[in-house]
């Protein structure tokens, strides 16, 4: 395997932790560089994480040749111009979720790294956890029956997160907390939705705080998911079969499953793989992709980043939540 040169666009909390996750796998990973519209912050952070370069913008960042491997940390409104930023100059890139602001943005983003034969693919960690595997072989194995009826809340109180209360940084409990419930539905009930029903509180700034959503899906399977910025915590997942239940703690990062009968006695509770924070599994996956050549990851195909976009987009349609730079004249980046 060779030693990829790995850069993260971004100084916030995620990117520190995606930082720790690649020094975690030095020998396969090199902590390259880093990019701040501040030189000074990018140099306080390869510091602290020892990464070799810091750049002063992005654009330096997008210019380095010796770069394999960009991971997007900015805020959600700017995935798509920082994004393309890196596929225009060739750079393979790992968008952090949500991809982009919209459906209309992702496609566009998708189009121009085929066109460029450039790898692209979102940061959605769950799907590249080991843990959710563990979870689709027990729904294989029949353990719980026929999977019926599907729950999942995360809500984390952010009052102390500006961005998520500013529609111009595309804030809102969605794109960021809800997610990783649209997620857990996609990964194990699928996307054959038939109806949908949903209501979402708004601030005052017009960006969504408390969602509710059911999905009833054409075999006849329904979600319930919720999500919210201002109550919590809660982070779990619930899947109900005609012989029992799985639980999930932690919905983004699974803490626990197990696996209930119908009265209620525990069958069993698999143990997690161990990480070094988890994230390091998303980064393995590009790497195996970048050596085999593909344009995109297994785990998280194109087709699957722009399932779920669409889905956000619907719901924003429907509660009226619309950002400000969603305007037909940036060309294909509107709410659809």
């Amino acid at each position: 395997m060779k030693r990829i040169n790995m850069a993260i666009m971004g100084v916030g909390n995620i990117a520190r932790q995606m930082a720790a996750a690649i020094n975690g796998l030095e020998g396969q990973v090199c902590a390259y560089g880093v990019a701040s519209r501040s030189l000074e912050r990018a140099e306080t952070f390869a510091k602290e994480w020892h990464f070799q370069r810091a750049y002063g913008s992005y654009e330096e960042l997008a210019e380095d040749p010796e770069v394999d491997l960009v991971y997007i940390a900015t805020p959600h409104a700017m995935h798509y111009d920082n994004a393309r930023l890196c596929v225009e100059h060739g750079r393979a890139v790992l968008v952090e979720k949500a991809f982009t602001a919209n459906a209309g943005q992702a496609r566009e983003l998708i189009r121009l790294a085929r066109e460029r034969h450039v790898f692209l693919t979102e940061a959605i960690w769950t799907r590249y956890l080991p843990a959710r595997q563990i979870v689709e072989s027990l729904l294989e194995e029949g353990i719980i029956g026929d999977p019926l009826t599907l729950e999942a809340e995360f809500s984390v109180p952010l009052s102390h997160v500006r961005r998520m209360y500013d529609p111009a940084l595309a804030g809102g409990a969605l794109l960021d907390l809800g997610m990783y419930c649209l997620t857990f539905a996609s990964m194990y009930f699928g996307n054959e939705i038939a109806r949908v029903e949903s209501r979402a509180e708004k601030l005052d700034t017009g960006v969504d705080a408390v969602d509710e959503i059911e999905y009833f899906y054409q075999d006849g399977r329904k979600a319930h998911l919720r999500t919210s910025m201002v109550t919590g915590p809660v982070n779990r997942g619930e899947i109900r079969g005609t012989r029992g239940r799985i639980e999930v703690d932690n919905l983004n990062n699974y803490a626990a499953i197990r696996v209930y009968d119908t009265a209620g006695n525990l069958l069993r509770e698999p143990e997690i793989p161990p990480q070094i924070n988890g994230y390091e599994y998303e980064v393995l996956a590009c790497v195996r992709a970048l050596e085999a050549g593909r344009q995109e990851c297994a785990e998280m195909p194109h087709a699957l980043t722009l399932e779920i976009m669409e889905q956000m987009d619907r719901l924003r349609r429907d509660w009226g939540v619309v950002y400000p730079f969603e305007t037909e004249e940036r060309g294909g980046t509107s709410i659809e």
